[in-house]
């Protein structure tokens, strides 16, 4: 059995790591307020242009090489988990499901983008080839890190080197709940034509419909790419902030059970004490 020693110096040491899950979580909480704001920023920006874009592609040809679907089979499937651990199954959810793809028969050959050095990390033990990979890039997340990776992905489809790339990501709902997304990122799905309801007019381009299209085009990845990456981010932080909560949970229910057996174990302790005490107060009167 334990020493009342040794029970208190544990007391302690889940004290102190209690303490440290509470600082994570609110730096969790704070970067998750910030995350948040990109998101807020981020999305209805997406959207316009999407909808830009459909007007655009429905009353012109759809010419551009980012929207040609090609017959081979070539495909880069980009997995972004976390830099970081200490955030549940976050990346763990995200790497088994892209097993389970890659072991599939939806491509034929197909090689990884590991965004995340979790993701990193795994693929290197993986017999799936690593066409690239970026180890500290979500931890320090930068504006110009979305369209660097979709200016990457858009050149490698461009030269002929793969014939579709795919994103498998962590979708930020709420501070409870995120979702996989499986998203097709090159080429580019056709934009859905506007509603039937509208009038069928055309307009005026300056300058003309065909540089607008490759205009918007690329920028259309860039966006996908980087709301993906705004997307994770905010996740990982969600996920973070419950899995420290949890911890700080965890250990202020050690501590109790701790404390509790410190308490026993001093009260047997002093119990022996007084019976030694008596028994020799016994011995000594005989």
């Amino acid at each position: 059995m334990a020493s009342s020693r040794d029970i208190l110096r544990r007391i302690r040491s889940v004290r102190g790591t209690q303490q440290i899950t509470k600082a994570m979580k609110m730096v969790a909480a704070a970067k998750l307020r910030r995350a948040q704001q990109r998101i807020v920023e981020a999305r209805p920006y997406a959207g316009t242009l999407d909808r830009v874009l459909a007007s655009l592609a429905a009353r012109t040809e759809h010419t551009h090489p980012l929207l040609e679907s090609r017959e081979g089979s070539r495909a880069w499937l980009v997995v972004i988990t976390s830099d970081k651990g200490l955030c549940g199954s976050f990346s763990h959810n995200i790497l088994r499901e892209a097993d389970r793809l890659l072991a599939s028969d939806r491509w034929e050959s197909v090689e990884v983008v590991a965004v995340g050095r979790k993701a990193a990390e795994h693929f290197r033990k993986s017999p799936v080839p690593v066409a690239h990979e970026e180890t500290s890039m979500i931890s320090n997340l930068g504006a110009d890190d979305g369209p660097r990776i979709a200016g990457m992905l858009i050149q490698a489809f461009e030269s002929g080197q793969v014939d579709e790339v795919w994103m498998l990501y962590n979708r930020f709902l709420s501070m409870i709940r995120h979702v996989q997304v499986l998203a097709r990122v090159l080429p580019v799905a056709p934009p859905l034509e506007e509603s039937a309801e509208e009038p069928d007019v055309d307009y005026l381009y300056e300058p003309d419909a065909a540089t607008l299209l490759a205009e918007l085009l690329p920028r259309q990845v860039e966006v996908q790419v980087s709301t993906a990456f705004f997307d994770s981010v905010a996740a990982e932080h969600a996920a973070r902030m419950t899995a420290m909560e949890a911890a700080t949970k965890n250990a202020n229910e050690m501590i109790d059970r701790l404390t509790l057996l410190y308490n026993r174990t001093r009260q047997a302790a002093i119990t022996k004490e007084l019976i030694e005490i008596v028994s020799g107060a016994r011995a000594l009167e005989e």
